[in-house]
């Protein structure tokens, strides 16, 4: 297993083609058949889509037990007929099976993996050991609630081998001042899920690169605390930018300040770090998608991000 940064160096996996393959897993929690039905009815309706009853299946806060979960992945990343994966849903889990994980297979076999929140392990996972390009976005739970726009921009990812260049939103300024473009690996996503990655092999890297954070239902003071050891840990060493994306339900129950934007202001300006705030990433009614550890440019007058690689090969 390599520990080296490997963004740079990502296979890009074969784009998908419509009726292709998609295999649903659940590596962390179950889901409900009725939460799982839209998202996967959207799938059907352009793939063939391959599911295994053991995601609805609970054992404790998890599908089944790790032996179960991790097989799972594992079959669907050994099966050459399966061409995408993209997990049930998020939630804590992944982190006690990356270990157990064929990054032999992928590496093998390249195959695009779709996910967030929690599922950054998994792109973490593929980044370091097999070298294979990610996609951070929806997965079924909630696929089925997002704006069509949102669907069509994760197909296009999924089947189209060119880069998706500007995105229709702008962003708003946040941390320390300045101007210009900031070029770099668009690289990260959910905050918790970052922190409990530093430490093992799987940490992520995000020298050079335009760090993204997203996070659900974190009070203020846990976002300061997860940023903070983040800078103590040295992972923002060289990043040069962040794209702060939802931070949904992250306020005080009383309302209380400070708010989360002021402990993010607050935490960028002190680590020198210029930031963009608003664009549609994570938990909230939109998430646009995009490929882990593309190179990417952020315009910090205008709040435009311009991902200039593609996922797909």
């Amino acid at each position: 297993m390599t520990r080296k940064p490997t963004w740079s160096t990502a296979v890009l996996p074969a784009r998908l083609r419509p009726g292709d393959t998609i295999a649903v897993p659940a590596p962390a929690g179950p889901i409900l058949p009725e939460l799982a039905r839209p998202g996967l009815d959207i799938l059907a309706s352009r793939y063939k889509v391959v599911v295994d009853d053991g995601i609805y299946v609970r054992t404790g806060f998890l599908a089944g037990s790790d032996d179960r979960r991790a097989d799972e992945l594992n079959r669907y990343l050994r099966d050459p007929d399966v061409r995408a994966i993209m997990p049930a849903r998020g939630g804590y889990g992944a982190l006690r099976i990356l270990d157990r994980l064929d990054f032999d297979a992928l590496r093998r076999d390249p195959k695009p993996i779709v996910g967030f929140s929690d599922m950054i392990a998994l792109a973490a996972w593929s980044a370091k050991t097999a070298q294979v390009r990610t996609i951070h976005g929806p997965m079924v739970n909630q696929l089925g609630r997002l704006p069509a726009e949102d669907v069509t921009w994760l197909i296009n990812l999924l089947e189209d081998p060119r880069a998706r260049g500007v995105w229709p939103e702008s962003g708003r300024r946040m941390g320390a001042r300045g101007g210009g473009t900031v070029e770099g690996r668009l690289v990260g996503g959910n905050l918790e899920l970052m922190t409990r990655l530093v430490g093992t092999p799987w940490a992520l890297d995000l020298g050079a690169g335009i760090a993204v954070i997203e996070d659900v239902g974190e009070r203020p003071y846990r976002i300061d605390r997860m940023l903070t050891q983040l800078r103590l840990a040295g992972t923002f060493d060289g990043v040069r930018a962040v794209i702060v994306g939802d931070f949904i339900r992250c306020e005080e129950a009383d309302g209380s300040p400070p708010s989360v934007d002021e402990v993010i202001e607050e935490r960028l300006v002190a680590f020198d770090l210029p930031g963009i705030a608003g664009l549609p990433i994570g938990h909230g009614d939109r998430n646009r998608a995009f490929p882990e550890g593309a190179r990417s440019a952020v315009d910090l007058a205008t709040g435009r991000l311009v991902v200039e690689e593609a996922a797909v090969d």
